[in-house]
């Protein structure tokens, strides 16, 4: 499968538990899923590294039994 861009817009319907704010917030602070500009303007992410990221949390959260 083709690595997918997506706006912050698309992230967030894609994930509803990540709002567009809060991935502005995010990325504003420095955390959350790597994102990067084209055009000097529009913020996008690469699917992958949504994924890549959520592993990541739900691998260093996880609690009690096996998930």
């Amino acid at each position: 499968m083709e690595d997918a861009f997506l706006t912050t817009k698309q992230v967030a319907d894609m994930y509803p538990f990540l709002s567009e704010g809060t991935l502005r917030y995010w990325r504003h602070a420095g955390t959350g899923p790597a994102s990067f500009t084209v055009g000097g303007r529009k913020v996008v992410y690469r699917r992958s590294e949504i994924e890549r990221w959520l592993t990541e949390q739900e691998e260093s959260t996880t609690r009690g039994g096996v998930a």
